[in-house]
């Protein structure tokens, strides 16, 4: 039996990626069959498909990092057939074939049951950048920041990760400043609860070990000089929840504001997270949302547009968050 499903492929000619029909029977091992009805297309999904960062391990590969569905066999005691069920990491799209396909077999215990009130539309809307916005916001509270201590910041606020941190934060009672670099986007990002937007240009550059006092808290999907500097103005006893790479990988930055300051930074793994905060994660995100303000921030798209979308996501020509319709 075959299957629609985006393979990737590593060649010496670079990274190649098509829609193909593709042998049940060569699906990566695992105890649970889920018939996959959505995804999404999130910024690591656009590095797998390009080629740009070395996301995909295994050649091929079906890309993918997140997906929901239905589940069609399962070995697992914790599931039944008829489940509706949510995937995100545990490499899927990187070491185990993804979401990008009418069918996939995984291991039980990275499945979540979908919570109540919640589609797989509306799961994948939210997908791996709005529940790792919602981890970055779990640990801004269990760290212990509010909102009677200051403002807070987004970085890459008008993408996926931002637009889930300015809705949540919001909804948490914060006082809101959104990074971005798309300016034309002010309307969208105080839809979503932004009170003040500066240009990314302020925080992208090469900075001073420490700055003026500007925020307490923020959600940063950027790295690199951006994340140096975010630091560098978070107010003392403040933290940062560093969640992302965007500019890159690394941290060009000083020791001051962590010694002089007590800035903590947090990281945040939503790949490998254990599966109680995965839980928390998700049931936090359907009683949580503003759904209005979700759908405003939501693209459809057929499946097989996600090729183009993937190299769209990359030159930052997307907004929010990508929907794909499966099967």
């Amino acid at each position: 039996m075959t299957f629609k499903a985006l393979r990737i492929d590593k060649t010496a000619e670079g990274t190649k990626a098509a829609i193909v029909d593709f042998d049940e029977a060569a699906l990566m091992p695992g105890n649970v069959t889920v018939r996959v009805t959505h995804s999404t297309v999130n910024y690591k999904d656009g590095l797998a498909i390009t080629g740009k960062s070395p996301v995909v391990r295994v050649s091929p590969m079906i890309g993918g990092i997140d997906f929901a569905g239905v589940v069609e066999i399962s070995e697992d005691p914790e599931f039944q057939p008829g489940d509706a069920v949510v995937l995100n990491g545990w490499g899927l799209g990187e070491t185990h074939f993804g979401g990008y396909a009418e069918k996939a077999r995984v291991k039980g215990e990275w499945l979540i049951k979908l919570p109540e009130g919640l589609s797989a539309h509306d799961a994948m809307a939210i997908g791996t950048a709005g529940y790792t916005a919602m981890l970055s916001v779990i640990a801004l509270e269990h760290y212990g920041v509010a909102p009677v201590q200051g403002p807070a910041i987004v970085t890459g606020a008008a993408g996926g990760v931002g637009s889930f941190a300015l809705m949540l934060l919001k909804k948490a009672g914060w006082h809101l400043i959104a990074s971005t670099g798309r300016v034309a986007e002010a309307d969208y990002l105080k839809g979503l609860g932004a009170d003040e937007i500066i240009d990314r240009a302020e925080l992208s550059a090469p900075g001073k070990p420490l700055g003026k006092e500007r925020w307490i808290a923020g959600v940063d999907s950027v790295g690199s000089h951006t994340l140096v500097n975010l630091v560098a103005q978070t107010s003392r006893g403040g933290a940062i929840a560093a969640c992302g790479l965007a500019q890159g990988l690394d941290f060009p930055g000083s020791v001051a504001p962590f010694i002089l300051r007590g800035v903590a930074l947090l990281g945040v793994d939503s790949v490998y997270c254990p599966k109680a905060r995965r839980i928390e994660a998700w049931t936090r995100l359907a009683r949580d949302l503003d759904h209005e303000k979700l759908k405003s921030a939501i693209t459809d798209i057929a499946f097989d547009q996600v090729i183009e979308t993937a190299h769209a996501i990359i030159e930052g020509k997307v907004r929010g968050r990508v929907v794909v319709t499966i099967g």
